[in-house]
């Protein structure tokens, strides 16, 4: 019986891809098939900056801080760059957010459809490659300044490990050990979880562990906001483990950001690392 309302391709079994769906039936309503005027156009719309990700024994943490930026206006002081995919993952975002956020919504909604179509959940490596395949769709786009680069982190169910993922503008995935960082301050934040990182970090030293590496890439970059004490404005902290994704409290977060301030007070560098 047919469907007066739905036009045929919505009634038939089709592709597990979502976006491969949408491509075939309704092709303007993706965003890498929308054409904007030649020229550089990354100064029109806000960035976000800096994402941290961190694995330690039993699950991962991702971070976000709460600045979107357009040159040199701070175009937003509590954007949220860290978002849940699924159950057991969580994609950041840097880079044009606007674009960003859409492509997240793309990737959860991928995700969703998968499970629906296939009866089961994509692999952690399935779920990475459908998020590369995203990003290389943008690569007009990214290519005129409209750039997307995601961190992608979750708990793998078969390998029983914390994973992460980082990508380039072109959609090359790349799995990264222990920790890494995106956007304007990762450099800083990097070099922060080079001198913090353990690999038997308990789940609450690891987030103070990225909350230190945030707040290192705020004080020498100037595109990613710190802690906001008189807002009371604080990063965005997920923890990925067997028992599925949680985004901490702010109040959570918050008696971290004060206890990491508080040791910056009589050391501003930070905590010291060992010599050997």
């Amino acid at each position: 019986m047919s469907d007066p309302r739905l036009p045929a391709a919505f009634l038939q079994p089709g592709t597990s891809s979502f976006a491969d769906f949408l491509a075939a039936q309704a092709p303007d309503l993706l965003p890498a098939r929308r054409t904007i005027p030649q020229g550089n156009a990354a100064d029109l719309a806000p960035h976000g900056t800096t994402i941290v990700a961190a694995a330690f024994p039993g699950g991962v943490v991702m971070a976000g801080d709460r600045r979107a930026t357009m040159g040199n206006i701070i175009a937003q002081r509590d954007i949220e760059k860290v978002f849940p995919a699924d159950e057991f993952s969580v994609v950041g975002i840097a880079g044009t957010a606007g674009l960003a956020v859409e492509m997240v919504r793309l990737f959860q909604t991928e995700l969703e459809h998968y499970e629906k179509i296939e009866g089961t959940t994509l692999s952690m490596d399935g779920k990475a490659n459908r998020l590369a395949a995203l990003i290389r769709s943008n690569l007009g786009m990214a290519m005129q300044g409209l750039a997307v680069v995601p961190l992608f982190a979750g708990f793998d169910l078969t390998s029983g490990v914390g994973r992460i993922f980082s990508y380039d503008v072109t959609g090359g995935r790349y799995e990264e050990t222990s920790f890494h960082s995106v956007g304007s301050g990762s450099l800083f934040a990097r070099g922060s979880l080079k001198k913090l990182y353990r690999e038997d970090l308990s789940p609450d030293d690891c987030v103070t562990a990225v909350v230190q590496a945030l707040y290192d890439a705020a004080d020498d970059d100037s595109a990613t906001g710190g802690p906001d004490l008189a807002r009371r404005i604080f990063p965005v902290v997920h923890v990925i483990t067997a028992e599925g994704e949680r985004r901490l409290t702010d109040a959570d977060v918050a008696e971290v950001a004060d206890r990491v301030i508080a040791g910056r007070m009589t050391r501003p560098d930070g905590p010291a690392a060992s010599l050997t």
